[in-house]
């Protein structure tokens, strides 16, 4: 995957060239100078560390046995894993932190990645890594380890995040390594005995699915009785990537709740309180779920929370859920939002695209990935 397999270590001498790295990614370069705490950081810089993380993975007897296009993946996570620290990272008298970077560290590199316009599985699973690359140091202590370890599997895969995470500790100099690389491979080896550690965990079925991720303490196993009355097509994507258009020729006969639509008639700015939209989508939504009605929720839905919300409405009168994730190059967004009568401020559609999480089967009973471009 271009332009990462360039960089790639290939054998035979699995040679990594830093400073050709550096000149081809800004965001590598960005992690210069970022301090680290001493005690889990001694090798110094985020920088440093992410190159040290780079040499020990292509180290990895079990890295060089991959695949190539797997070993790339791989190699891009861990070149990935800490580019959000530069946004997080806080120097206080008790110490340097990088709390959330995680979580940002998904929403960058979704960016990132689409940026430069890799698939969107490649992507998403490049992300989920990332997302989840501290996870496995302390897995075993965590009462949701069973479900974090379903959801890598349904998007990515648990056995390379054992990797990420072995080579996150092995590219740092800190104390507590051995234990760490120890917490690692119990996880792994957790993974193992819930069979997912290199395949998706399986379902009874997709409803089975849903209500274990909506349920807590719900047994995976459980064959869930499949009682929903109606779909609720929940579709997503950024201003002017062409839900209208996609509805129209794949969804035209069910009715829609369209925030678009509601702002126009409740005369409300995309950049105003957006309440009295969500409160009257919610009504109308209301009134298709009462009646058993299969409907569309069309909004830009980017972010997984704002998504939930349509979701538990809908969960909760017994609807079925069909997400629709729909994208395209921001060039083509650009300039189909200006083609429009009354286009989204670029802004907008900017602060959108930093917050963008892409829907995943964790959250619905079907899930699609779809370009428009």
């Amino acid at each position: 995957m271009e332009p990462f397999d360039r960089h790639c270590p290939t054998p035979p001498h699995w040679t990594l060239t830093w400073r050709d790295i550096r000149d081809e990614f800004p965001w590598v370069r960005r992690l210069a100078r970022v301090p680290q705490d001493w005690e889990h950081h001694r090798e110094g810089d985020v920088e440093t560390h992410t190159r040290m993380a780079c040499e020990a993975l292509a180290a990895l007897p079990e890295w060089r046995a991959r695949p190539t296009d797997e070993r790339v993946r791989l190699f891009a996570a861990v070149l990935l894993h800490d580019v959000a620290k530069p946004f997080c990272t806080q120097v206080a008298p008790e110490g340097i932190t990088a709390h959330g970077h995680s979580r940002l560290g998904d929403l960058l590199v979704r960016r990132i990645l689409w940026d430069m316009g890799t698939p969107p599985a490649w992507r998403e699973h490049v992300a989920a890594l990332v997302r989840h690359h501290q996870i496995p140091f302390w897995a075993l202590e965590r009462d949701d380890i069973e479900r974090i370890a379903f959801r890598v599997s349904l998007l990515a895969r648990n056995d390379d995040l054992v990797l990420l995470a072995k080579a996150d500790i092995l590219g740092r100099i800190c104390t507590d390594a051995a234990t760490l690389v120890d917490n690692v491979s119990l996880y792994g080896e957790y993974c193992a005995e819930l069979d997912c550690l290199s395949t998706p965990r399986r379902f009874p079925s997709d409803h089975a699915r849903f209500m274990y991720f909506r349920t807590p303490g719900r047994d995976p196993d459980y064959a869930a009785y499949d009682d929903t009355r109606l779909t609720m097509t929940l579709v997503a994507g950024l201003p002017g990537v062409g839900k209208d258009h996609w509805l129209t020729h794949n969804r035209p006969d069910l009715p829609r709740v369209s925030l678009d639509a509601l702002r126009t008639e409740l005369k409300v700015k995309p950049t105003a309180d957006q309440g009295p939209v969500i409160a009257a989508a919610n009504a109308r939504a209301r009134e298709h779920l009462r009646a058993g009605r299969s409907f569309v929720w069309n909004a830009t839905n980017v972010s997984r929370q704002v998504r939930d919300q349509a979701i538990g409405l809908a969960a909760a009168y017994r609807a079925r859920i069909e997400i629709i994730g729909l994208e395209a190059p921001m060039s083509v967004i650009t300039a189909r939002n200006a083609a429009r009568p009354d286009p989204v401020p670029a802004s907008v559609i900017e602060k959108l695209a930093n917050k963008w999480e892409a829907p995943d089967p964790t959250e619905a009973h079907t899930v699609r990935w779809l370009t428009t471009a």
